[in-house]
C-alpha cells in the first residue's frame, strides 16, 4: 500500500512539472511573439516616409498606402535658359550710308530690303524727317527743300524750283506737269512728254509723292506744289 501511493505521488509530481514547464514555453512564446510583433512596427515606423535622410537622391519622400510620392529638391530642378538677344532691327541699325543735304543737314540711308529703303533727316542729332520707298520711289518737301529717294537707295535734293498748282507748269528736261487738286491734302501730278503723253502720274494723298522719269527726279507735296531737277 505504502509503495503504490508512494508511486501516484511520484506521477502526480512529474505531472505537475511537465504542465509547469508546458505553461512557461507558451509564456515565452508569447513574449516572443509581442517582441516580434514589436520589432516589426519599428521597422514600418522608420520607414523613408519620416523624410529624415531616407529619399531618393536626398529627396523627401512620403509613404501612403503602397506607394512613394518624391518631392524633387532645388537640386534636381529644371532651370529655365537665358533669354535669347534680339537681334537689331533694322530700321535701328547703322545706317548704310550718309549724305549731305543742300542745308546742311545729313541724309541716313538705311537698306530694310530688295527696292526697299529708309532715310532719316537729321540735323544736330534731331531727326527732322523720314522717307521710305517701297518698291517705288518717294519724295519730300522739307521747306523748300525737295528731296527725292529712288526705290534702289539714290537719294537725289535740291532747293527751290516749286510750282504751286492746281495747273500745269513747265518743268526741267522738256517735261510738263499737270496738277489737279482731287481732294483735302490731295494733289495729283500728270508728266507729259513733247509728243503730250502721260508718261508718269504722280499721286499725293497726305503724303508727299516723288518719281525718276527718265533721269529728271520730280517731286510733288501733299500741298499742291511741284519741283523738277535734272
Amino acid at each position: 500500500m505504502t509503495t503504490n501511493r508512494a508511486r501516484r505521488t511520484a506521477r502526480t509530481a512529474g505531472l505537475v512539472a511537465v504542465a509547469a514547464a508546458a505553461a512557461l514555453s507558451l509564456t515565452a512564446c508569447q513574449s516572443g511573439g509581442k517582441d516580434a510583433a514589436a520589432g516589426s512596427e519599428k521597422k514600418v515606423s522608420a520607414s523613408p516616409s519620416t523624410g529624415e535622410g531616407g529619399g531618393l537622391g536626398g529627396a523627401k519622400t512620403s509613404g501612403a498606402g503602397t506607394g512613394l510620392r518624391t518631392q524633387t529638391t532645388a537640386a534636381h530642378r529644371s532651370t529655365t535658359p537665358a533669354a535669347t538677344p534680339r537681334t537689331a532691327s533694322p530700321r535701328t541699325a547703322s545706317p548704310v550710308r550718309t549724305q549731305t543735304l543742300p542745308d546742311g543737314s545729313k541724309a541716313e540711308i538705311r537698306k530694310l530690303g530688295a527696292e526697299h529703303y529708309l532715310v532719316k533727316i537729321v540735323n544736330h542729332g534731331d531727326v527732322l524727317g523720314t522717307m521710305e520707298a517701297n518698291h517705288r520711289d518717294a519724295g519730300l518737301d522739307a521747306n523748300d527743300m525737295f528731296i527725292l529717294l529712288t526705290r534702289d537707295g539714290r537719294v537725289q535734293a535740291w532747293m527751290g524750283g516749286g510750282h504751286e498748282g492746281p495747273g500745269t507748269f513747265e518743268l526741267m528736261g522738256g517735261w510738263t506737269a499737270k496738277v489737279t487738286k482731287v481732294g483735302e491734302d490731295h494733289y495729283r501730278a500728270r508728266i507729259l512728254g513733247d509728243a503730250g503723253g502721260v508718261s508718269a502720274t504722280l499721286d499725293a494723298n497726305g503724303q508727299d509723292a516723288g518719281a525718276e522719269v527718265d533721269r529728271v527726279y520730280i517731286v510733288l507735296s501733299a500741298g499742291g506744289v511741284v519741283s523738277a531737277h535734272a
